[in-house]
């Protein structure tokens, strides 16, 4: 066997390694491989390989699967943690865990965005790099729509991706009306932060980053179509830790994160916040700042690609005899949850409504509020003419 084909043998066991450790079921395509072919020289093949039986490992175990001293796994890990495939902080207790990454949520295709776009002769680079994304996600959504019954069921039973945190102000600068849906046992129920200040003012590490959609959709020249801010995804604690580290973002402090916050309301954009394990009562890792155009989490959904999976602690609530049917609140809502009806008054989905507030945030005539009680929000792919 040729050098060149033993090198591809060992990227397809690596390509379905880096799958395994993801929430979506990708197949080991030309595609993936050319993807992985940009990233990975063989050290980091030899390297990921070790991760064939779990995608998690201390530097014990790791130095027991790959021979490897300390020295060297600390050097090839951190070479590919700065390419997005490695996460290679300390746990709360100081002992450093590596983990393998995904190629897509939350791992080496927004680490790779998150750090901006380059200039000159590797602007051109990456744009054939976002485009290989590109046909990646539509052969993934192809594959979606071909097994569409069968993939429904597990995609029902998996967790919020992330969570809206409502905009707490209208169009005129007030307080949402919160509307009490139910009494929680606080004792049995402890709730995720509500508010993006909370958020914030949880951490000492703050770190903030260029919006991976924004840049991935400009290097396809698909400009934001609302020239939203570009430097506005955040991560926390270890997460913010690993991103200064590896130069995807930079440290900043509480009032610079609230600034940037407040400006993204400015603009119309909608806090999603991640947590850790994807369960919402664990502490949150990252807020993304989203925009209707360019956010893949909305993208994907709409392409019949994946769900919309959230979880959210509100619900939009419009009062009709208020309503004037401007359409503001069609325009903004990020998941096509509302629409004008016959009397041209707006009316909300409940199954599509994630809570976010933009709807609220925007109404001129003050005609949403936000009924408060936790709920899942879950939308399948739409179903498309696929042949």
């Amino acid at each position: 066997m040729s050098d060149r084909d033993l090198f591809l043998t060992k990227l397809k066991k690596v390509a379905k390694i880096i799958i395994k450790a993801g929430v979506l079921p990708f197949t080991v395509s030309d595609t993936f491989l050319e993807l992985l072919k940009f990233y990975l020289d063989e050290e980091d093949v030899e390297f990921i390989l070790n991760f064939k039986h779990r995608s998690s490992m201390n530097t014990e175990q790791l130095k027991k699967n790959s021979k490897l001293s300390e020295e060297e796994i600390k050097r090839k890990a951190e070479k590919l943690a700065k390419k997005g495939f490695i996460f290679n902080q300390p746990s709360s207790s100081g002992i450093i865990v590596y983990r393998l990454l995904p190629i897509i949520v939350i791992g080496t295709f927004e680490y790779t965005f998150m750090n901006g776009i380059p200039e000159g002769e590797e602007t051109q680079k990456y744009k054939g790099l976002a485009k290989l994304y590109a046909k990646l996600i539509d052969e993934f959504r192809n594959s979606v729509q071909k097994e569409y019954d069968n993939l429904i069921p597990i995609f029902k039973n998996q967790p919020p991706f992330g969570r809206a945190v409502p905009v707490f102000e209208n169009s005129n600068g007030e307080q949402i009306e919160i509307v009490i849906n139910q009494e929680l046992d606080v004792e049995q129920t402890v709730l995720p932060s509500q508010k993006v200040e909370e958020i914030i003012n949880k951490f000492d590490d703050i770190a903030v980053g260029n919006c991976f959609c924004r840049n991935y959709h400009r290097l396809l020249d698909e400009p934001c179509e609302i020239n939203a801010p570009l430097e506005c995804c955040f991560t926390f604690g270890k997460s913010a830790r690993h991103v200064i580290e590896h130069g995807f973002g930079k440290r900043i402090d509480k009032q610079e994160a609230l600034k940037i916050m407040r400006d993204a309301e400015e603009a119309g954009l909608i806090h999603m916040a991640f947590h850790n394990g994807l369960d919402i009562y664990r502490e949150e890792n990252s807020v993304c700042n989203c925009c209707k155009c360019c956010s893949d989490s909305f993208n994907l959904w709409r392409k019949g690609a994946v769900p919309l999976i959230y979880s959210t602690n509100y619900l939009s609530m419009i009062k009709q005899e208020v309503c004037i049917g401007c359409g503001t609140c069609v325009e903004r809502c990020p998941t096509d949850a509302i629409e004008l009806n016959e009397e041209s008054k707006a009316e909300r989905n409940e199954e599509y409504c994630i809570g976010c507030g933009i709807c609220s945030r925007f109404c001129p005539e003050g005609a949403i509020s936000l009924k408060k009680g936790m709920r899942r929000v879950y939308v399948p792919p739409p179903r498309l003419n696929y042949n």
